[in-house]
């Protein structure tokens, strides 16, 4: 019997008119996944994708890069055999005994209008023929409908069946790079590697901004984490650019001439004011952040609202209503975790406010700011700003330095705009 893999997506039979669009964008997308893989299509047949496999002992790694690809609700290794139920019989009696299981069910699939029998008839049929066979074995096996222990799942389609009782859990979503693109803020915390992953679920491109500082005596540059994060992501998408961006200059500007507690709000404020720059000069349809409602101070409902006055463009918070728990969860499936929980110096932290404010105001934080030359400062950090490409190509991510010629054109905009003054960097003892 031939190995096979069906590739089951979900969310695209609800597409209508636009279904062919996205099924071809998850064609491509399981091609470029598998490009350096011996595998036979995928084929489209019958509403289902068919993958053949042509050495075994390189499954594991098809199905961890399947795995990764999104709009795939779940991926079956089955065996091909011929649509009729004798050779149906023996094969399922076959891949039963091999699993061997206490209790089983049989579920099945009919798209052969030429099938001699319903999806009932072939599962009552095979189900005598599996207990019947099992028992024989001296097994004391037993059917059980809801939550077997073993389920031997039967599809037929016209000219062949398959038959597989084990199957792999998909990303689920929309294909990659179906929904537009945007930008994440990537603080190389836990939240915004998942909050960007749940934004490429559904089919964004997300390209990557992380606000990095000096590294301290005891913990490294945040810069290497954020890389990792984004060469851990790519896979999902194929290609990702992160942007780095200095923000010691502006962040001790912030510092020197605000308020104490307003601080972490002002930081915030001014990576969103130069993201949405990054935004412009990508395209981007808006920007993604890593937000959870309540878990910091920053991020109470009210502080939240102030910080998007005056940021025109949608900002997306998929995490708004996660708590630690659950992003922590899909942080660890996603591959994140472990190099998140690497020490490293982050922006926010430093200069802590004793008390920072937790229900600010928009007008407030307009006059807490109003000493800052904001554009100023906003060039001040587009000026230092670099960029890296990746590429998932072959299995590997590869990764080079980008020089966006957009961002350039963008800061030479900047650097032309009438009374705009360059802001002087900020000593240290300010």
């Amino acid at each position: 019997m031939n190995r096979v893999l069906i590739l089951h997506y979900h969310e695209i039979w609800l597409k209508g008119g636009n279904k062919n669009y996205f099924l071809s964008r998850l064609i491509a997308a399981v091609k470029v996944a598998l490009a350096d893989l011996p595998v036979s299509g995928p084929q489209f047949t019958s509403e289902r994708l068919l993958l053949k496999v042509q050495k075994e002992e390189i499954l594991p790694l098809i199905l961890e890069r399947l795995r990764r690809t999104f709009g795939l609700a779940y991926v079956a290794v089955a065996r091909e055999v011929a649509s009729d139920p004798e050779a149906l019989g023996v094969a399922a009696c076959e891949m039963m005994a091999e699993k061997n299981p206490r209790t089983f069910a049989v579920r099945a699939k009919i798209a052969d209008p030429e099938f001699a029998m319903n999806s009932m008839e072939l599962e009552r049929a095979l189900g005598r023929q599996i207990l019947d066979h099992l028992r024989g074995q001296g097994s004391d096996v037993k059917v059980k409908l809801r939550e077997p222990e073993v389920t031997c799942w039967v599809e037929s389609i016209p000219g062949r069946a398959f038959l597989y009782a084990d199957r792999v859990e998909g990303a689920g979503g929309l294909p990659a790079v179906t929904g537009g693109r945007l930008v994440a803020l990537l603080s190389g915390g836990f939240d915004s590697g998942v909050a960007a992953y749940k934004m490429m679920r559904r089919g964004a491109h997300v390209t990557f901004v992380h606000f990095f500082g000096p590294p301290s005596a005891s913990r490294g540059s945040s810069r290497p984490v954020a890389e990792e994060i984004v060469r851990t992501l790519t896979p999902y998408q194929f290609t990702s650019r992160l942007y780095l961006v200095p923000f010691d200059g502006v962040q001790r500007q912030i510092v020197a001439a605000t308020q104490e507690s307003f601080r972490v709000l002002l930081y915030r404020r001014m990576m969103a004011r130069l993201a949405r720059e990054i935004v412009r000069a990508e395209r981007a349809l808006g920007l993604v952040t890593g937000d959870s409602v309540s878990q910091v101070a920053s991020q109470t409902l009210h502080n939240l609202a102030a910080l998007d006055r005056g940021i025109d463009v949608p900002i997306y918070r998929p995490l708004a209503g996660d708590d630690k728990t659950e992003i922590l969860k899909l942080a660890r499936a996603i591959g994140t975790y472990q190099i998140s929980c690497e020490p490293f110096e982050d922006c926010c932290p430093r200069f802590m406010p004793r008390s920072p404010a937790i229900f600010t105001r928009p007008e407030q934080l307009d006059r807490a700011e109003s000493g800052l030359d904001i554009e100023a400062l906003v060039t001040l950090g587009l000026e230092g700003a670099s960029a890296l490409d990746f590429k998932f190509e072959n299995g590997e991510v590869a990764v080079h330095d980008a020089a966006p010629q957009r961002l350039q054109k963008l800061l030479a905009r900047r650097k032309d705009l009438p009374g705009t003054v360059r802001a002087r960097p900020a000593t240290a003892g300010e």
